[in-house]
Order: structure tokens, then C-alpha cells, then sequence
């Protein structure tokens, strides 16, 4: 069962029980097989190491839907500073590994759009996603 948290930002938050590179693996493999554009994933930690800095492991896998982001962005072209869709993969200070995105809501009352369907689609869309990618077997 994975854990999930919604936060007064409207950032929700859940536990994987797999390894970050493996959760970022089954995202990618998700949002391909149902057809939606990967367009990068950023190694946070990477980056922090090529500037000799330490950081748990953390990337960020960045994809989206035209179908969904362009009636968004007709609406309010500034939307599109929230778009593509970003999930979050962190190993937190715990050691476990953690998904985070934005709950689709939050483009509806920052933004000037009125689409109650879309963001529904949207929020039911990051939750499967994050649901499957975050499940493993256990050893």
C-alpha cells in the first residue's frame, strides 16, 4: 500500500517501494505505453555532485499531453509556466523513496482557466501513474 499525503500547497506526496532510478524507470515506461511525450528527465543529485555538493538521490521526470496543456494554455497562456507535468522522485532523509507532484487544482486556482474536466482527468491520470510506478516486489 503506498502512503500519500496532500499538503496545504497542494503538493501531494507518496511513498515508492521501489528505488529511485527504478520508480523513475516505471514512470517513463507509464507515460510511454499511454502515449504521452517524456520530454527530460534531471538528476538533481547529478548535478549537485558536478558542483561537489551533496544531495540525496532526486530526479525529475518531465512529461505531458498536448490533449490536456494546449486547452490549458488557450485559456491562459501563462499556464504554460506550469506545464509540461512534473513528478519528483527523492530518496528522503529517512531513506525512503518518495513521489511528489502538484495536484492538478492548484493550475486551476493559480491560473485563469475554467476546466474542471481536464484538471479531474489530470489529478486521476498522476495518481495511477504514481500508484503503479511506486509499487516493487519486496525481497
Amino acid at each position: 500500500m503506498l502512503t500519500s499525503a496532500l499538503f496545504s500547497n497542494d503538493i501531494i506526496i507518496k511513498e515508492s517501494h521501489c528505488s529511485v532510478d527504478k520508480t523513475i524507470q516505471n514512470i517513463e515506461s507509464i507515460i510511454k505505453n499511454r502515449g504521452l511525450t517524456l520530454f527530460a528527465i534531471i538528476n538533481h543529485q547529478g548535478n549537485a555532485k558536478y558542483v561537489d555538493m551533496k544531495l540525496n538521490e532526486s530526479k525529475m521526470i518531465i512529461f505531458g499531453s498536448a490533449k490536456i496543456g494546449t486547452p490549458l494554455m488557450q485559456q491562459d497562456m501563462l499556464t504554460g509556466l506550469d506545464l509540461p507535468i512534473r513528478i519528483l522522485v527523492f530518496r528522503d532523509n529517512d531513506g525512503k523513496v518518495k513521489m511528489a507532484y502538484r495536484d492538478g487544482s492548484w493550475l486551476q486556482e493559480k491560473h485563469i482557466i475554467d476546466a474542471p474536466k481536464l484538471v479531474a482527468k489530470l489529478n486521476k491520470a498522476l495518481n495511477n501513474i504514481t500508484t503503479k510506478a511506486g509499487q516493487c516486489k519486496r525481497d
